[in-house]
């Protein structure tokens, strides 16, 4: 928990925020957890193909659902940095690939214009979108290298953004 949060509370608050809609949370298949209110649950049921293929579930579903977008941001949950206003940035030319710039390298959150959707839907292992991202435009974002994989990272996000 980070604050009253847990991460993924956090990060779909953040994404809300930003008027970013649909929400898409993409999960383990089995993760059990409360629903969050505004969060389309997708269960990745093919975790085992790696960071790709929560991408490729989280595009299926918003391509399925209908919804006229410009694009779509890519975002994890373990980045407690990420705010409402870097969102917006990140969008703010819908046609452009737009990335977060932390540690000397390029990262998510990173947004994509539709124009990029067939990229994405065909990438497959465990770098995710890092080859869409390696020259696009970025924008520095304030700690991004923080992310919570252990208990000192989690104690390092309490002391930054726990009031």
């Amino acid at each position: 928990m980070l604050g009253n949060e847990t991460l993924l509370e956090r990060t779909v608050r953040v994404a809300l925020d930003a008027g970013l809609c649909p929400v898409i949370g993409v999960v383990l298949a089995d993760l059990a957890f409360d629903p969050i209110p505004k969060m389309v649950r997708v269960d990745n049921q093919d975790a085992e193909g790696g960071m790709a293929s929560s991408i490729r579930a989280g595009l299926r579903a918003l391509v399925a659902s209908g919804t006229n977008v410009s694009g779509t941001i890519l975002l994890a949950c373990d980045q407690p940095s990420v705010t409402a206003a870097h969102l917006g940035e990140l969008a703010r030319n819908p046609a452009d690939v737009m990335v977060s710039a932390y540690a000397g390298r390029n990262g998510v959150p990173a947004y994509f214009p539709v124009s990029t959707f067939q990229a994405l839907l065909a990438l497959r292992g465990d770098i995710g979108a890092r080859d869409l991202i390696q020259t696009a435009r970025s924008i520095h974002l304030e700690n991004g290298a923080l992310d919570i994989d252990t208990v000192d990272d989690l104690l390092r996000a309490r002391r930054l953004y726990e009031t």
